[in-house]
């Protein structure tokens, strides 16, 4: 602990409070777009497609980060880029139009991007490899109790109180710029270790990381784009429905989620990984087949639920690492992760048109390509011990 530091001011706590600001944000951004874009700016599918491959660019250069770090330090980019989340949502009820919300868009991803990198990277540096799980868990645990705090807060202001897009938008931005401030007062700054490296670094030796991370990013745009479009399409469930599966997601999320990082620290990685392709093979078959419509539901919840096993796949990275590549590694992983979010939304929505479940069971194939990967990481994962085969040097 830095010296003159008060006991609560830790680098875990900072983690923990930090987790709060994201949800009231960019959960409120994303709770209201799509209704925001039809009724005030006469949004098309054209121009909604357009917006969410905008909003996509800034992760898919995530690995831009390390060059800006030449420049400031981690921990207050990192401040730095939720502010920027903060403005973006603030503004987007001021600029109901295509123009205004991509520049609005891309000032709100820029800052939800980078802040992502740069979480990845000072959570490993600061978290010990044996506390990294758990903690981990507890920091998706207090995101998910925000997100709940804040769907109700934006029920209120919707439903009770009647509010205008445009006063939601300034009240969720304008309190996410407000804490980002007495973050930035309450806390010291803290030192890290070892001096990161500020340039691109690609080993082949952190290869089997890579590979899971795109995997990973494909199974995101799965889960987001298509198996809620299922569930209004083919199910027929309403916004409020949504609203209500998001609900539940994120109230398993908060009572599961630090079970499911101290499940991964007792089982360790390959086997948190196996089980969690294993169910999403599950899942993604029952997506394609599945006919009633509580059912489906239940494959949603689930399916969200195992987003908190890909916890595993940072820990195997911290653990197989040179902790000088943390800060370097997130913003390329960052950027693999979202070269797929680039290809299957437009490749996967053409299979759409003609068949919706061929979607599903590629997915399910997927899942089963990460299934064979984890395979192939070591019950014991080390520097010098990346993989079980195959090792690059």
């Amino acid at each position: 602990m830095k010296h003159g530091a008060k006991s609560w001011q830790t680098p875990q706590n900072f983690l923990l409070l930090i987790s709060i600001i994201v949800p009231v944000a960019f959960s409120s951004w994303m709770a209201l777009l799509n209704n925001f874009v039809v009724e005030r700016a006469n949004f098309d599918g054209a121009d909604i497609g357009l917006l969410q491959s905008v909003r996509e660019i800034p992760g898919f250069l995530a690995f831009t980060v390390v060059f800006v770090l030449l420049f400031i330090r981690e921990q207050r980019f990192m401040l730095v880029s939720l502010f920027l989340l903060g403005m973006g949502t603030f503004l987007t009820g001021f600029f109901p139009s295509l123009t205004g919300l991509l520049v609005t868009t891309l000032i709100m991803s820029t800052g939800f991007h980078y802040f992502e990198t740069l979480k990845q990277s000072l959570s490993l540096q600061w978290l010990s490899k044996q506390e990294a799980p758990e903690m981990l868990g507890k920091m998706i645990s207090v995101g998910a109790l925000a997100s709940l705090i804040t769907y109700g807060a934006l029920w209120v202001m919707l439903e009770k109180l009647k509010l205008d897009y445009i006063y939601i938008y300034a009240i969720t931005g304008g309190v996410a710029m407000v804490l980002v401030g007495v973050m930035a007062v309450s806390f010291p700054q803290f030192q890290t270790k070892t001096t990161q490296s500020k340039k691109l670094v690609l080993r082949k030796r952190y290869w089997l990381y890579y590979a899971l991370t795109f995997m990973s990013g494909a199974r995101r745009q799965i889960f987001t784009v298509f198996a809620g479009f299922l569930m209004v399409e083919h199910f027929g469930y309403s916004a409020a429905d949504i609203t209500l599966l998001f609900l539940i997601n994120y109230a398993f999320n908060f009572l599961f989620a630090k079970r499911i990082g101290r499940f991964i620290g007792v089982v360790g990685e390959r086997r948190a990984l196996m089980f969690e392709y294993t169910g999403l093979i599950v899942v993604f078959l029952g997506y394609a087949f599945v006919e009633n419509a509580h059912l489906a539901a239940g494959l949603y919840v689930i399916d969200h639920l195992f987003f908190a096993l890909a916890l595993a796949v940072k820990t195997y990275f911290q653990k197989i690492a040179d902790p000088s590549d943390m800060a370097s590694t997130a913003g390329v992983s960052f950027t693999i992760n979202h070269i797929a979010a680039i290809i299957i939304p437009v490749t996967f929505g053409v299979i759409w048109l003609s068949s919706p479940g061929l979607v599903f069971i590629i997915g399910a194939v997927m899942a089963g390509v990460s299934l064979i990967l984890s395979l192939n990481v070591p019950r014991k994962p080390a520097s010098g011990n990346e993989v079980r085969v195959l090792n690059w040097g």
